[in-house]
């Protein structure tokens, strides 16, 4: 990208007059970054059940109803080629439209649909006999397997098999770590599809409608834009702001009230997490106080990120949690907030006062995250919650969240 120009959220499809991501080199970045977190490993192969890590190293994707089942699952070893078992009929579909997978390596697979089919009927012993047989012949069987995320008894059939289990989530989340162009820019689309839905947001958000309507309005609008996972919105209002339920309900708004609301959705896998606070026709001082609290502490922990820093310093600028009402910060956990964004909604890093101060985690350029702050109100109903996306530049933070955010909104002001 030119210096000095913004990270583009380009039109989302497919166009001979501009570049816009390279779906291509994306695969190829993935892959290769999973490869190279094999590699550095003591691990002869990776065994992948968790959701964002098998589209990560196989790019592909069916609907959460099916995919969150711990039926699918991805080995990946470290001379061979992804290998996918996915539900039934997925795997021939692989086969035909994912030319960048082995035919042979798109398999169909069952394991008992998180203990649905009881492991008694053998599904899982077949597999891991499978497995087993594959890492052989990859010569790899007597290294250890990463494994991300394992239902009980699947593992314990790994070790009845001789194979011995070590954990590759860790690893594979340092590769998903820093995002390519392409990333960014898919995780910029993504964010541009939530500045529309806010303007959608204010142009209703009056007395008499429900925060469910809300809900409704910005799944509906999400998936007319393309999106292909709404995975929650919390919509919070009025009495229900303080403490945050991370929620929505069929509560009416009414005049006065403070509302946020939290869109979390991807485009092409690619996920927002995206706060907004509003006044709805109206708004007190003890509101206006605190959204001026809330955004100088995101503007403090914008001003903070830079390459080289440590997570432990942004997590110091944001108050600590008896300073606004919690006994601790596992209680208050969430609230002064990072969270790495990707394919998954929670990346690293993970920037909080709970585990940074501690354990903190060295910022790097291609870091993409967000930052959430909260304050209560001092009516002691009220509150204010904002939520800014970030790219990590070799300079600093480049904001992707353009809905205006800088002073409290009153929406449909009286």
């Amino acid at each position: 990208m030119p210096e000095g120009r913004p990270i583009p959220a380009p039109g989302h499809g497919a166009v001979d007059f501009e570049e816009r991501v390279d779906f291509a080199r994306l695969r190829d970045y993935r892959l290769a970054r999973a490869r190279a977190s094999l590699e550095s490993s003591e691990c002869g192969a990776f065994l992948l059940f968790d959701f964002y890590n098998i589209r990560y190293t196989t790019q592909t994707w069916i609907g959460g109803a099916l995919g969150d089942k711990m039926t699918r699952y991805a080995l990946l070893t470290r001379d061979g080629q992804p290998m996918l078992w996915d539900f039934g009929s997925a795997a021939k579909h692989h086969q035909l439209y994912s030319p960048w997978l082995q035919p042979e390596n798109c398999r169909a697979g069952m394991l008992g649909l998180r203990g649905a089919i009881s492991p008694e009927a053998g599904l899982m012993r077949e597999a891991v006999t499978q497995i087993k047989d594959l890492l052989t012949q990859a010569g790899v069987a007597g290294s250890p397997v990463g494994v991300d995320i394992v239902e009980p008894p699947f593992l314990f059939e790994m070790q009845r098999q001789g194979l011995k289990v070590v954990d590759a989530q860790q690893l594979m989340l340092d590769a998903r770590e820093i995002k390519s162009a392409d990333e960014i820019t898919l995780l910029s689309q993504a964010a541009a599809m939530v500045d529309g839905v806010y303007q959608d947001i204010v142009e209703v958000l009056k007395p008499g409608v429900r925060e469910n309507e809300i809900v409704a309005l910005a799944s509906k609008r999400l998936y007319e834009m393309g999106s292909d996972q709404v995975e929650a919105i919390n919509a919070v209002s009025g009495e229900r702001c303080n403490p945050h339920p991370h929620n929505f309900s069929d509560r009416l708004i009414r005049p006065g009230d403070q509302a946020f609301f939290d869109i979390i959705q991807s485009y092409n896998g690619y996920r927002t997490c995206y706060y907004r606070t509003f006044g709805v026709g109206s708004a007190t001082d003890s509101q206006r106080g605190a959204y001026r609290q809330a955004r100088e502490w995101m503007d403090a922990a914008i001003e903070t990120v830079k390459p080289g820093v440590g997570t432990d310093e942004v997590a110091r600028v944001w108050p600590a949690a008896t300073e606004f009402g919690f006994a601790d910060e596992m209680a208050a956990f969430g609230l002064q907030f990072g969270h790495g964004l990707g394919l998954g909604l929670h990346e690293r890093p993970i920037i909080s006062r709970l585990n940074s101060i501690a354990h903190p985690v060295e910022i790097k350029p291609g870091m993409v995250f967000a930052l959430e702050t909260y304050c209560p109100a001092s009516d002691g109903f009220s509150a204010a919650r904002i939520e800014e996306e970030v790219v990590v530049t070799e300079t600093g933070a480049e904001v992707l969240t353009k809905f205006p955010a800088q002073d409290l909104f009153v929406a449909n002001p009286y």
